[in-house]
């Protein structure tokens, strides 16, 4: 009998486009214009949108012939374990072949919205939980041969500022892992305040980018509408904290879950 002839896979749309406009909002917000950096330790109910679009998990080539595997990646530069998993998961990258969508949002914001248990815990920092985790922090960052200069008196610092500036790097996804990179050694590295103006200029400047007209930019409504939307499309997707890594729907949290990453990409 003939044999069926097979039909090719289709091909998928790229996510180099801001998905943000396409995700409905949710009724109630998650952080209020004072204070969207989550430093009031007050949660708010949040209704999660039913509809909301699954997102892509694979880009085509430019020779239209293959398709690889994508994660997306949301980030605060306040955490130190972001910071730690942002430069390991290059390593990822790398192995897998895999390509990555950076994702500002604000870690505050989810953490009002559905995780204030974190507040809790700052409030007892000799819990034994709280002394270990510190611990493993710092053994982490040696083991990576990451300089942790953590914690600091920024700490916890307010980074809406600092989130608004990547978001408004966000289109351009190669100068905005430059700066994200640049941002996380100030804080992480150096002790740097990135809550103040001067300090983020000085970060992109150092990285080649118009620095004034950056910060200028996020009292701009459209770059704080961005930083709302992905912080909210976040905890649509299930996050709870920083980073939160996505393989399709699939989820991961922290640097200890990068080998999870790894296998997840190699098996798309």
């Amino acid at each position: 009998s003939p044999t069926t002839p097979i039909q090719p896979k289709p091909q998928f749309a790229t996510l180099e486009s801001d998905f943000s406009s396409a995700l409905p909002l949710l009724s109630v917000g998650i952080y209020s214009e004072s204070d969207e950096s989550g430093a009031n330790h007050a949660s708010a109910s949040v209704a999660l949108a039913s509809n909301v679009p699954k997102v892509e998990h694979y880009l085509r080539l430019s020779s239209g012939a293959a398709l690889v595997a994508q994660l997306e990646f949301f980030y605060d530069l306040s955490s130190p374990w972001t910071y730690l998993a942002f430069n390991n998961v290059q390593q990822v990258l790398e192995d897998t072949g895999a390509t990555v969508r950076w994702r500002p949002f604000l870690v505050g914001g989810v953490f009002n919205a559905v995780n204030p248990g974190v507040y809790e815990a700052r409030a007892h920092p000799m819990d034994p939980k709280v002394v270990h985790n510190f611990t493993w922090l710092h053994e982490w960052a040696r083991l990576a041969g990451l300089p942790l200069n953590f914690p600091t008196e920024h700490h916890p610092v307010k980074s809406v500022l600092a989130m608004r500036v990547c978001c408004a790097l966000e289109a351009d996804q190669p100068a905005l892992h430059q700066f994200s990179h640049a941002a996380f050694n100030a804080y992480f590295a150096d002790g740097e305040n990135i809550d103040a103006p001067e300090v983020l200029i000085k970060v992109a400047e150092g990285c080649g980018l118009d620095g004034q007209t950056l910060v200028a930019q996020t009292a701009e409504q459209h770059i704080k509408d961005q930083l709302r939307a992905n912080t909210e499309e976040a905890i649509n997707r299930g996050a709870y904290g920083s980073p939160t890594m996505l393989v399709g729907d699939a989820l991961y949290f922290g640097n200890d879950q990068l080998p999870l990453v790894k296998q997840a990409l190699r098996a798309k």
